[in-house]
């Protein structure tokens, strides 16, 4: 539904981290600790995706003979050794553990005045106390154990969704929630399923930049509105909820513009009221195109 998400669409394999509207992304601050830990990285540790880091992660891939995109995929962190896995909120930690998470973690926990001691990725003694003292603070179970409770305390941003139950869905799951909600709003199925696949390549667990979510790559500003306006009651975080969104919204953009299914899906990458305004873009033109060209395949293809 943005630029962005274009980019992620057309590799299907790049992840992409979801950014704060001030820029703040906490996943980037466990990788600035990877990268630093490397010799690559020699800027401040503020989870802000900014030059520096990019130009580490491009020299970094370069080393390692991968795609030199400056994006820190699962190859790119994969390659980064113990310290680029797992995302923070993808498991339980606690103390003894290493990892990408840990930096993230740590990176939290200091910027709620926390003493951690240095930020590398390990939760030693200081991490543990640091810990406690929040879970007091907030509340919880003063146990050094970072599990769900204490991640969603942390962090509340869209950033760090990715705990431990969510992951890429079955296929067969995918499809028939695509199948159920195209029929409960009277949508061509084969269009919903064109626009998931282009959008996500059909993983749930997909997150882009510019924040947009799951099969259909909804943003949070958008889920409100489908809320708020379109359907008038909360929405579930789930897959299907995912999908129920994104077909209402394509839904609603086929009635904006007069059954018009090329001016709809235009609007839904680059938002109608741009639309409107300017006209399609050229990259916009060629999300069309290419969600229609998938649209004739058939099922399966």
């Amino acid at each position: 539904m943005s630029r962005s998400t274009l980019l992620v669409a057309a590799s299907l394999v790049a992840l992409a981290f979801a950014p704060s509207a001030r820029g703040l992304n906490p996943q980037i601050a466990g990788l600035q600790i990877a990268l630093r830990e490397h010799g690559l990285y020699r800027g401040p540790i503020d989870a802000v995706q900014g030059p520096k880091t990019v130009r580490a992660v491009r020299v970094f891939q370069r080393r390692h003979r991968l795609a030199v995109d400056g994006i820190a995929g699962p190859r790119t962190r994969a390659a980064l050794g113990s310290r680029g896995r797992p995302l923070f909120g993808a498991r339980v930690i606690r103390r003894g553990t290493r990892g990408y998470d840990v930096g993230v973690l740590q990176f939290l926990l200091r910027r709620r005045g926390l003493r951690v001691g240095p930020l590398d990725g390990s939760f030693g003694r200081r991490t543990a106390t640091a810990v406690r003292r929040f879970q007091r603070r907030t509340g919880l179970l003063p146990d050094a154990v970072v599990g769900p409770r204490t991640t969603r305390r942390l962090c509340g941003l869209p950033a760090c969704a990715w705990r431990a139950h969510l992951r890429t869905a079955h296929p067969a799951s995918v499809h028939a929630a695509l199948g159920y909600w195209s029929r409960a709003y009277g949508v061509d199925p084969r269009l919903v399923r064109a626009v998931a696949y282009w959008e996500s390549g059909l993983n749930n667990a997909l997150v882009s930049r510019a924040g947009a979510r799951g099969v259909m790559q909804v943003t949070p500003s958008t889920w409100n509105y489908v809320e708020t306006v379109l359907v008038g009651r909360p929405i579930p975080d789930t897959l299907s909820g995912n999908v129920h969104v994104g077909v209402a919204f394509l839904h609603q953009l086929l009635r904006e513009f007069g059954g018009d299914t090329r001016l709809a899906l235009a609007a839904y990458f680059q938002g109608p009221r741009s639309v409107r305004r300017r006209g399609p873009l050229r990259e916009t033109m060629h999300y069309v195109a290419g969600v229609l060209a998938l649209r004739s395949r058939p099922p399966g293809h």
